[in-house]
């Protein structure tokens, strides 16, 4: 056997430590990848990244629909609709510029909420707005739920002060409650302070037992001048809608001569039973929604467009 020399008694020492084994293997892996750039590397095991979450997002979102669509059609079918209502677009991330109708301005009414029939828009959309407050039909409240109908109401408080829980309910549904006088009255006969009086007494009533203060108000009967909408402004009132058709239970009306619906059209109905109408509320909404779907229109909220 051959004498060790020094130096392969210091190899020796120095490779026998765990550092050394570390170095060694790190030194072979360098050469090994320097080999060739072309070396194929074989990933880890284990678990690898999903190739596309879009796509389970997307069928996800798709299923909801799917489910949505479906429990609208079934609810249509329920309450005796003809056809499905259709879903209405997206709000619009800019706000159309709402002015004053051609026609319905008043002297000196820069500033002054404007009075308007249609909202200016493309989206082919009507607005459901119902009008005083005396018929409460429950039946009236799950119909609109469940069809997910949106719309807007205008409330004067000698009709709804006997049940201000049935408004309560319509505001936990998501209703915008919005003023319609104290009374009632033909606003342009009475003096500015008696206006006041109506649309700002209002304002504080719906504050207190509903619990806000409406940025919408609605003339009765549309009637106002320029008192009116002054009075309105002075205590928070941004805007003051009025419509272009009115449909009844077995009829509608229209204010345009071509006796149409067109793309941001308010629409009015009332509060109203068989005491008032050959029919219910039910019925009333049954015979809107046919037109508008028939006539391939969604109803949207108009607080979305304002």
């Amino acid at each position: 056997m051959r004498p060790v020399r020094q130096n392969d008694e210091k190899r020796a020492k120095w490779t026998s430590t765990p550092r050394a084994a570390v170095t060694v293997l790190a030194l072979a892996a360098l050469a090994s990848g320097c080999a060739g750039a072309d070396t194929f590397v074989r990933p880890a095991p284990g678990p690898q990244l999903l190739k596309a979450p879009p796509a389970r997002a997307l069928d996800s979102y798709a299923s909801k629909l799917r489910l949505s669509l479906a429990a609208r059609a079934a609810a249509a079918k329920r309450w005796g609709l003809t056809k499905t209502p259709l879903t209405a677009p997206a709000p619009p991330a800019k706000k159309p510029v709402i002015t004053f109708r051609k026609g319905f301005e008043v002297t000196d009414g820069e500033g002054l909420p404007p009075v308007f029939t249609t909202v200016p828009t493309k989206d082919k959309v009507v607005f459901l707005t119902i009008d005083d407050g005396a018929e409460k039909d429950p039946a009236f409240l799950r119909m609109m739920s469940d069809l997910k109908i949106p719309y807007t109401a205008f409330l004067s408080n000698y009709l709804v002060e006997d049940d201000y829980g049935y408004f309560r309910k319509m505001r936990d549904r998501g209703v915008t409650l919005n003023n319609h006088t104290l009374t009632h009255p033909y606003l342009p006969g009475l003096s500015y302070e008696e206006q006041e009086h109506e649309i700002c007494g209002m304002q504080d009533i719906m504050e207190k037992q509903l619990g806000k203060r409406p940025r919408l108000f609605r003339p009765p009967y549309g009637n106002y001048n320029g008192d009116t909408l002054r009075a309105a402004r002075s205590c928070g009132i941004k805007y003051a809608p009025i419509w272009d058709e009115e449909v009844f239970v077995d009829h509608w009306e229209y204010r345009e001569s071509d006796q149409s619906l067109h793309p941001g059209d308010i629409v009015l109905t009332h509060f109203r039973g068989k005491e008032d109408w050959q029919g219910t509320m039910p019925d009333m909404i049954r015979r809107f929604m046919e037109k508008v779907t028939d006539e391939g229109y969604a109803v949207a909220r108009l607080e979305d467009y304002l």
